[in-house]
């Protein structure tokens, strides 16, 4: 005869996960800092969806599967979007962003947010990877105080350690697949256009995209097929090729790369900037992967038209983001708060308070960033403005993917992840990451310029990219699944910490798991 507890499980299975993924957070998140919140009607909800499926409603493969998603994106619940800031704490929206609203007619139950590198990385010049004023610093799990990358921070700790299903992340320059990398998950950087960021607090129209970290593709897959789609609310999606999104789960094949045509552009591959010869050596050992599934390479399919630092600290990038964001941070996010208790409605105002609150950490952590971008004297509207975008459109496009893509019929690029977001980011095309190895016991630990975070040690993971033509994530994730599955790299890197709490654990406690009180930042299940 089954227990009575067992019963419980078998009719409120949701219920169970939600505790199981809430006990998860609390064990780790005082020593790592990747959530800044839990949803306190997180059980609520969790209850009525179990309720739904013992009548028989089911509404797809995530419904009743919690997810965790970052601090700049807004949802119209118990829950702060306050991009790591307490400029935007208190602040509400109308509606939750359309992002959060698929999550939701998908099933999915929408966790927590997680902790980022403040405003996205898009405040100071000298700040670190996973700080915020509001969630304090953020720690990888791989190596005691690692740095976990930026911006989207929390979201790979969340993912890697299992503290939900999966997360989402923001990027506009590597936010998605630089801390993907450094915390051996996969991830999946969609065209800017295919995820809307209707209520995202923005940086950058051009290069703003919303996308899935998870343990493994498919994984990834299921998340981004419920949040890809046309938007009214963004215009930019209306440029998809197509109504409905490609099956991004059904593109998760064993044989996907099979006579693929894979180009590999060497010198992006700056080998000043390796650690030592181990990530490249993997990646070398990954092209032996790629062939035995398959893929044709191509090798050396360079790209030899511009400085390679022109793709990220060159004069056109910065005006571009700078020019975006003193224009869109107001007009698509401020401006439609409907609660603005700091009274920020400007990229000048929100400069003032953080200049003028303590807790924000300034001047030790600057607003350089801002400062540079209100000094260019324009925003996006203006000639000057559209002559530094087409020079990055050239650059990524033509003298870069778009270009090796079409000169040597390809089909996809690969890079080590840690070079592969700068092509991408400037023409808003798609770029997926998976984990490719990780560093030997005998790596040196090599900190950050203040001294704080370990940038690169032992077992701290990298990654490999799959990059190619806008709109083609369902070719990417093929790629990447087919090259995942004959590897399980992730299975064979351990953090150094982990949460121990699994569903058995909260069946074996008689299910008579009582919810912590208190969820907001820095959860820990006591008051912060």
């Amino acid at each position: 005869m089954l227990s009575n507890c067992f019963v419980a499980v078998l009719l409120f299975f949701v219920l169970v996960l939600d505790r199981a993924y809430i006990d998860r957070i609390l064990e780790v998140n005082s020593t790592l800092h990747a959530v800044t919140e839990i949803n306190p009607d997180a059980i609520d909800i969790a209850a009525e969806l179990d309720a739904e499926r013992a009548a028989g409603i089911t509404r797809g493969p995530l419904h009743g599967i919690p997810i965790i998603i970052k601090g700049n994106i807004a949802t119209n619940d118990k829950l702060s979007t306050s991009a790591g800031s307490f400029a935007l704490l208190g602040a509400k929206v109308a509606s939750d962003s359309t992002i959060a609203s698929k999550l939701r007619a998908a099933g999915a139950i929408i966790l927590g947010k997680s902790n980022l590198s403040q405003w996205a990385n898009f405040r100071s010049n000298n700040s670190t990877n996973g700080w915020s004023a509001y969630g304090d610093q953020t720690f990888g799990a791989y190596y005691p105080e690692q740095d976990p990358s930026g911006s989207s921070s929390g979201s790979g700790v969340v993912s890697s350690l299992g503290l939900a299903f999966a997360s989402l992340g923001t990027e506009t320059s590597g936010s998605i697949l630089s801390p993907a990398e450094v915390n051996n998950v996969v991830g999946i950087k969609p065209t800017v256009g295919l995820t809307s960021r209707s209520l995202v607090v923005p940086i950058s129209e051009h290069q703003d995209t919303i996308g899935p970290m998870a343990r493994t593709v498919i994984d990834a897959a299921y998340v981004l097929q419920a949040i890809a789609g046309k938007d009214s609310q963004d215009n930019y999606t209306s440029a998809q090729p197509f109504d409905t999104p490609p099956d991004y789960v059904a593109a998760c094949k064993q044989s996907a790369l099979e006579g693929a045509r894979i180009g590999v552009p060497r010198n992006l591959i700056d080998e000043t900037q390796l650690p030592d010869s181990t990530s490249l050596d993997s990646f070398n050992a990954a092209i032996e992967v790629l062939k035995a599934a398959g893929a044709i390479i191509i090798d050396n399919t360079n790209i030899t038209a511009f400085a390679l630092d022109q793709l990220t600290n060159g004069d056109s990038v910065i005006t571009v983001l700078g020019a975006d964001f003193v224009a869109d941070l107001p007009k698509e996010y401020l401006s439609k708060l409907t609660t603005n208790p700091q009274n920020v409605h400007t990229l000048e105002d929100v400069r003032n308070f953080t200049q003028n609150l303590p807790i924000e950490d300034y001047p030790d952590r600057d607003t350089g960033v801002w400062d540079d971008a209100l000094d260019l004297g324009f925003d996006n509207t203006s000639p000057e403005f559209w002559a530094a975008y087409q020079l990055n459109l050239q650059i990524a496009g033509p003298e870069g993917i778009t270009g090796l893509l079409r000169n040597y019929s390809l089909d996809a690029l690969i890079l080590p992840t840690n070079f592969s977001y700068a092509l991408p980011a400037l023409i808003g095309s798609p770029a997926v990451t998976v984990p490719l190895g990780a560093f030997d016991s005998s790596e040196p630990v090599v900190r950050n310029d203040r001294g704080t975070l370990v940038e690169t040690g032992p077992n701290i993971p990298f990654g490999i990219s799959f990059l190619g033509a806008k709109w083609s994530e369902a070719s990417l994730i093929g790629y990447a699944f087919a090259y995942e599955q004959r590897t399980k790299i992730r299975e064979q890197i351990k953090p150094y910490i982990l949460p121990r709490t699994e569903i058995v654990h909260v069946v074996q406690n008689n299910c008579s798991w009582t919810p912590p009180t208190v969820y907001k930042r820095r959860v820990s299940g006591s008051v912060k």
